[in-house]
């Protein structure tokens, strides 16, 4: 027979941002407890709303299973002696197990009869077991901080206030976090302040439901989307719901209801990020924009109280935003007083770090390393030059002060208010791109320069005074700075050698970089773990990775084409063959010396050699404008014809003769083939 059970943990109002979490883990850790413990089961639906984690498990079995555990003993040679009598060992494991010789038997096994002790163990059942399991996984939930409340020592993340523990219709009768469990729940605070009474545990939604309260996180969640775009539809405009701040307003409501209101249209000229920051941050908003993006002047919010007066609420909320908003305003008209560049002094008093000076500092180099960058492009250097020294300018303004994550995109607005050239405003605003995995890029050229001169220079720096990232420690983002400058100059097309780059970086540290040399050297080392971790990410084998680092590409722009050859080659039918002779070719020619003299072609006087070496003749004329040209897939594609005249020589031709002339000579021919190949990759590193 199987039972529904139902357990339910009501407490104060838990912290909406982990409530989802919270909820997962629970079932997660019962899930597992229970397989554990060998308690059958068909189904764990898990609930969460703002003063209650609960669990109705489905199909459960009464009790474990019973099960036979047995014991083997001694073999039957070594239990008893010539008189049939038992030995030590025999009587020692009987004295263990608190047996005697009667209980035992006898089983044949390959190494001949033993003597096993066979016990019938009743299997628990669920309402002995249930208990110490909620119990356990309560504990191992993921909680940073815990509290106690009263006299309990039972600690949680709020206080508990009620527990329900039912198996069907029936009370399971324990303490959980110390406090009786019942069947009695409270329902919505304002809607259904009583207790009500739980009759059956297949009834809980629906006796929520009745009592204003909406259990399940993802019925509440999908009213909450599906009543806001209602809302957003109604003004021809888009809700932005981004799913974080959604996960938090369903863990805030226990009975949502979603309501439209607005706020003054002249507030439309601050930076709408702004807006959008403080009303999602501050105020759990969803915010309104039309079909490209632009900010309209309503907001939703969510109540957790079905009104019978919601223009109230309404009223309510619009009081509320309008200072908020209001700062936003004075923030932005303030700062607007006095233009970026006059701000130079104020980030002459900002350190970007102890060792390496102010801010102004980094500004300077940055500058001179994004003119360097636009010369290299034939960019316009004079923008670049005045997009970097801008850059950092409006972390001295009051609007990134109060909202931080503005940095760029409040100096983009002051920028494009005095006129300045749209390519320097838009390049303030993107020098941050990309943020993270995945992120856009920069769209302009300048803003293109600016994000990789900033880069570079932190790099560089940090590097200098011996801080790069250690472990899972990474405290300025190296890793993603680094591989946010792979990205930018290989998604853009940018053909630049990362050691210029990064040599020109440590120069522009000067003194402040007691070993330039060494902390080239490490820059490049680092770089180079960062085309493997990020060409994984991006489901590249190991081994297609590495055979392109063997050859050290000047640029990353030149490393992803070899990449991608090479991810071709290894799939074609003669690439295994080929990586094989390769490496047989690497082994040869690491135990020799070549001479210089080159192939001489009297000396080729075998069928195989012969035909090798003019193979070689007419692939490295057809390959090597095709290495210039950076085609290397359709080199690597022209060298897999190599797959036979290899294989026939390595059949029917000796290296290794006592002439040491044609032995000089056929290592020559094989230091040409190696040649050929390493103008791509080494792929003698592939795995077969």
């Amino acid at each position: 027979m199987t039972h529904t059970v139902l357990f339910e943990l009501g407490c104060e109002e838990l912290p909406p941002k982990s409530l989802k979490t919270l909820r997962d883990a629970l079932k997660s850790e019962v899930q597992t407890h229970l397989q554990t413990a060998g308690i059958e089961f068909g189904q764990i639906l898990a609930y969460a709303a703002p003063r209650r984690l609960a669990l109705l498990i489905k199909d459960m079995a009464s009790k474990q299973a019973d099960k036979i555990e047995e014991k083997r003993g001694p073999s039957v040679m070594s239990a008893f002696d010539a008189d049939g009598k038992p030995t030590k060992a025999l009587e020692g494991f009987m004295r263990g197990a608190g047996i005697d010789a009667s209980q035992l038997e006898r089983i044949d096994t390959p190494k001949g009869e033993w003597l096993v002790y066979r016990k019938a163990i009743a299997g628990q059942t669920l309402e002995t077991l249930l208990p110490t399991i909620l119990q356990e996984s309560l504990n191992a939930l993921p909680i940073a901080k815990r509290m106690r409340s009263a006299a309990s020592r039972s600690e949680f993340v709020r206080p508990v206030q009620w527990v329900v523990l039912m198996k069907d219709e029936h009370v399971i009768l324990t303490k959980i976090q110390d406090i009786d469990a019942g069947r009695c729940s409270l329902g919505h605070r304002f809607h259904h302040p009583d207790r009500i009474e739980i009759d059956h545990a297949d009834n809980y939604l629906s006796v929520l439901d009745k009592a204003h309260v909406i259990a399940d996180f993802d019925e509440r969640q999908r009213r909450i989307v599906t009543q806001t775009k209602t809302l957003a539809d109604e003004v021809h405009a888009i809700a932005l719901m981004p799913q974080a701040l959604l996960d938090e307003v369903t863990g805030l409501v226990e009975y949502p209801v979603a309501l439209r209101a607005q706020f003054e249209e002249r507030f439309l000229q601050v930076p709408q990020e702004a807006l959008i920051s403080t009303m999602q941050d501050n105020q759990k908003y969803f915010c309104l924009v039309d079909n490209v993006g632009k900010l309209q002047p309503y907001f939703i919010t969510v109540a957790n109280i079905d009104s019978k007066d919601p223009s109230q609420i309404i009223a309510g909320n619009e009081k509320v935003v309008r200072p908020r908003l209001t700062d936003a305003e004075f923030f932005f008209k303030q700062d607007q007083k006095v233009n970026l560049a006059s701000r130079q002094a104020k980030l002459e008093q900002q350190v970007f770090q102890t060792q390496l000076g102010t801010l102004w500092d980094k500004t300077s180099r940055v500058q001179q390393l994004a003119g360097l960058i636009a010369s290299y492009l034939n960019a316009n250097r004079e923008h670049a030059e005045q997009a970097a020294f801008l850059a950092k300018m409006d972390l001295t303004s009051e609007m990134v002060g109060e909202f931080p994550e503005l940095q760029g995109i409040a100096g983009s607005y002051y920028a494009k208010a005095e006129g300045l050239p749209h390519e320097v405003a838009t390049a303030i605003r993107e020098q941050y791109l990309p943020r993270y995995a995945g992120d856009e890029l920069p769209q302009t050229q300048t803003g293109l320069i600016l994000a990789i001169a900033d880069r570079l220079d932190t790099l560089a720096g940090i590097f200098g005074i011996d801080q790069a990232p250690t472990g899972s420690k990474d405290p300025f983002s190296l890793r993603r700075a680094a591989i946010g400058v792979l990205r930018l100059l290989i998604e853009k097309n940018l053909p630049l050698s990362l050691d210029v780059l990064l040599t020109a970086a440590v120069q522009g540290y000067a003194d402040k970089i007691t070993d330039p040399v060494k902390t080239l050297e490490q820059l490049k080392e680092f770089i180079q773990g960062r085309y493997r971790a990020m060409y994984e990410d991006r489901g590249m084998a190991v081994d297609v990775i590495l055979a392109i680092q063997a050859v050290h590409p000047a640029s990353p722009l030149d490393f992803d084409k070899r990449i991608r050859a090479v991810q071709h080659f290894r799939g074609l039918p003669e690439a295994a063959a080929l990586a094989a002779a390769n490496k047989r070719v690497t082994n040869i020619l690491a135990k020799e010396t070549l001479n210089q003299a080159g192939i001489s072609s009297h000396l080729l006087t075998a069928p195989a050699e012969k035909t090798l070496f003019h193979a070689l003749e007419q692939l490295d004329e057809t390959v090597q404008p095709l290495l210039k040209q950076q085609d290397y897939t359709a080199a690597l594609t022209l060298l897999a014809a190599l797959r036979g005249p290899i294989d026939d020589f390595f059949d029917t031709v000796m290296v290794n003769v006592d002439d040491t002339a044609v032995k000089a000579n056929r290592l020559n021919l094989l230091a040409k083939l190696r040649h050929l190949f390493l103008s791509v990759a080494d792929i003698s590193v592939l795995q077969g």
